[in-house]
């Protein structure tokens, strides 16, 4: 083992104090919410960022971080735990450096790896000998070795994996979701060499509940792509076949539900108005992206994500069926995030499907109480305040984000029409004003 390693007991041995110190580089969706995880596990943590505002509104203890409330981030900063910085100077403190950076697809949907690039490139200038640097950012087989690697080893100057140590570990944080938290999500671990990936497991072991080892960083890049393909595959598929159950007049939702009884061999996914966010419309095409440089179609992606990108067209045809008549017929969306409690519109079919149907010469408008503005092309558009005179006023109100705060009956009550692409309206009875996407009902103005 390197010397700096045994000069590191703060990684992996039980002492009393604090437990070592980790510097987490980006602090966003994933990021904020691992920096104050260690920092409730005794550890020391420096975040850091590049968007100064960002910064300047974690240190008034302001988080943008739905999974991270105000309370307790001003609390970490109060004791001392938790400090944030856009000087990557600061990493020089840290034993461990994480990067919870975005990896995004650029507009030829292939690996967009500039945010990880220009990171690995500030962090390498602070490197200093016996650190470890952990990649958790998804991203294609061949990463953490191909590009990180080098990256860090030229701006360094040192060896990796024996002057620093290099790992991967996968996000696994799903925003919104009280059901687990953060160190109850197995983590998966690896590492360039044996000692890399042992310094790995156990920096995350001092954290989370339970740690997943794997024989190599591509390993643990491929079993991320993997968990978020197998996703896209199969909701792109339930999507479908909510389109076929419409036309054959039977219900999706209780085809799931019939179907999700068996005990055995049978996973309920359900139907949705599109998938959104970074992780399951992107990683799939990292996988596919990677896949091609074998010289190997991945037609089960590709066709899963033809069909995800082609859904807001088919959503805005039954919308625009809905509402034919009136000379510009008005539509108000319910919701534009790519999922339920969340403040995060990226990637989110919503954006599309508004362009779309301003496109077609549809008055449309939206209102979130999560996001008070999105970006359409050049212009934003504010969300509107759901008054019981706006929803009245519309031709279609189409629920796309069932948000728990959602007033659905005011909604159902108020509205000449409501068109439910998330079920949200189940257990309400038949009423002759809603139309639930993949029900089997359809809907015309003669009645």
């Amino acid at each position: 083992m390197h010397p700096e390693l045994t000069n590191q007991p703060h990684i992996g041995e039980e002492e009393e104090g604090p437990a070592g110190t980790a510097a987490v580089v980006g602090l966003g969706y994933v990021g904020l919410p691992l920096a104050l995880l260690f920092a409730d596990k005794r550890f020391r943590v420096i975040g850091v960022d590049v968007n100064p505002r960002k910064i300047d509104s974690i240190r008034q203890g302001i988080s943008d971080v739905p999974d991270v409330d105000d309370g307790r981030l001003k609390e970490a900063l109060a004791s001392g735990a938790f400090t944030a910085t856009d000087d990557f100077g600061a990493i020089s403190a840290a034993e461990a450096v994480i990067i919870c950076v975005p990896t995004p697809l650029t507009s030829y949907h292939t690996p967009d790896l500039h945010y990880l690039q220009s990171a690995a490139q500030a962090i390498g200038r602070h490197l200093r000998a016996g650190q470890l640097v952990v990649l958790e950012s998804s991203t294609f087989p061949g990463t953490t070795r191909e590009v990180l690697k080098p990256i860090l080893e030229r701006a360094s100057g040192l060896k990796a994996g024996s002057d620093f140590h290099i790992g991967y570990s996968p996000e696994r944080i799903d925003p919104g979701n009280e059901r687990f938290r953060v160190e109850q999500i197995p983590k998966l671990t690896s590492g360039l060499t044996d000692a890399c990936a042992r310094l790995t497991a156990r920096l995350y072991g001092r954290v989370f509940d339970r740690t997943v080892p794997v024989s190599s960083p591509e390993t643990a890049e491929m079993t991320k792509l993997v968990e978020n393909a197998q996703r896209l595959v199969n909701i792109s598929f339930m999507n479908e076949l909510a389109v076929i159950c419409d036309e054959m007049r039977i219900d999706v939702w209780e085809v799931i539900g019939a179907a999700a009884t068996k005990p055995f061999g049978f996973t309920p996914y359900y139907p949705g108005p599109g998938i959104g966010g970074h992780c399951i419309p992107v990683d799939p095409l990292y996988l596919q992206w990677k896949a091609g440089q074998f010289g190997i179609a991945s037609k089960f992606i590709q066709l899963s994500a033809d069909w995800n990108r082609s859904f807001p067209a088919y959503l805005a045809d039954r919308i625009q069926a809905m509402v034919a008549g009136p000379e510009q017929p008005r539509v108000l969306l319910y919701g534009v995030a790519y999922k339920r409690d969340v403040n995060d519109s990226r990637e989110s079919p919503a954006l599309e499907l508004i362009r779309l149907l301003q496109g077609r010469g549809i008055d449309t408008a939206y209102h979130d109480p999560f996001i008070p503005s999105i970006a359409l092309g050049d212009r934003r558009m504010d969300s509107v305040e759901l008054t019981d005179e706006l929803l009245r006023r519309q031709d279609c109100i189409v629920i796309f984000t069932d948000h728990s705060v959602m007033p659905i009956l005011r909604i159902v009550t108020e509205s000449k029409l409501v068109f439910d692409t998330r079920n949200a309206t189940a257990g309400m009875g038949e009423r002759r004003n809603v139309i639930r996407l993949g029900s089997g009902s359809r809907f015309t103005r003669s009645g």
